[in-house]
């Protein structure tokens, strides 16, 4: 059992390394686009790069909350850890919700009229 929760701890730790990566290659990734679209002349570079660091940080965000449960749920299942997640999963989806809701003005349940309109 002791080898399960220290694969499980590996893991988490390596979905979390996961999630960093995503958010700073993401960065890197829209700072390279941001430099390409300015040399281009292409104008509302800003709003682009913002939706592109907004995305990375999204993605890289999934990763953390996935990697915090595993860690929180096999690992040390206490009521104190399961406590702090909560808190840390909260947080992080409000953090998430605010970041939709920047990106593309709208939150994630709110439909694009062009759908209604199909419906």
């Amino acid at each position: 059992m002791e080898n399960f929760r220290q694969i499980m701890d590996m893991v988490g730790t390596s979905v979390d390394g996961v999630g960093v990566l995503i958010v700073v290659g993401g960065a890197l990734f829209a700072t390279v686009r941001l430099a390409l679209r300015r040399a281009h002349g292409a104008g509302n570079y800003y709003v682009c790069y913002r939706q592109d660091v907004g995305r990375a940080i999204l993605l890289g965000l999934e990763f953390l909350i996935a990697g915090d449960l595993i860690r929180t749920v096999v690992v040390a299942p206490t009521m104190q850890n399961v406590a702090v997640l909560g808190l840390i999963v909260l947080i992080r989806t409000f953090l998430s919700l605010s970041l939709q809701l920047e990106i593309e003005g709208k939150l994630p349940w709110q439909r694009a009229p062009s759908q209604i309109a199909q419906d």
